[in-house]
């Protein structure tokens, strides 16, 4: 089945393939002819999946779906969340936004969080949403160098190590994204 994925993310895109299995070709946002930035301008991850999802299928009138993910830290009041991307600066500075992350931690005993992610799919014109959380905590400084954003800092609860120090198929079988895109896998099959 061929489906756009609304989506730019180089390692997004890998890790939703791969969860995805062979029986889902991925189309991308540049082979639809899509290839300015699609507004993200949503106050929740819900709607700034559907924003999304929306702009793609209003553009192309092909099957989609598009994501948005955040890292709700409790002792921040669930902050980055929406603008987990774009926390320390507007360009997606991973380095930065980790940063100010620990920064913003510094000195707090409370290190719970959840990263989720949000999937709006468009079929047959027709919006169905789904997500997928995971549980966890802050590590008090980065650790590894796989996945990407807070995946150095994000310590996945029943585990020892960040997202950053797992395989790329362990990390994957237990992720937010990963818990979403099985509960897409569902939807589709219906």
């Amino acid at each position: 089945m061929k489906i756009v994925f609304a989506t730019n993310n180089a390692h997004k895109l890998s890790e939703v393939s791969a969860v995805l299995g062979p029986d889902y070709e991925l189309v991308t946002l540049r082979e639809v002819g899509i290839t300015e930035d699609i507004p993200e301008t949503g106050a929740t991850l819900d709607e700034n999946a559907s924003l999304k999802a929306r702009y793609v299928y209003e553009r192309t009138g092909l099957d989609c779906f598009a994501d948005d993910t955040g890292l709700e830290v409790e002792a921040l009041n669930g902050a980055p969340g929406v603008r987990s991307a774009r926390y320390a600066t507007e360009g997606h500075d991973f380095a930065a936004n980790n940063r100010k992350l620990l920064a913003e931690l510094e000195g707090k005993s409370n290190r719970s969080a959840r990263f989720r992610t949000v999937i709006s799919l468009i079929r047959g014109g027709v919006e169905h949403r789904v997500e997928g959380i995971v549980r966890g905590m802050i590590a008090t400084s980065e650790a590894g160098c796989g996945g990407f954003g807070y995946d150095p800092l994000f310590i996945p609860e029943g585990h020892d190590c960040t997202f950053a120090e797992m395989s790329a198929e362990a990390k994957n079988a237990i992720s937010h994204r990963g818990r979403a895109v099985a509960e897409l896998v569902k939807v589709l099959g219906r």
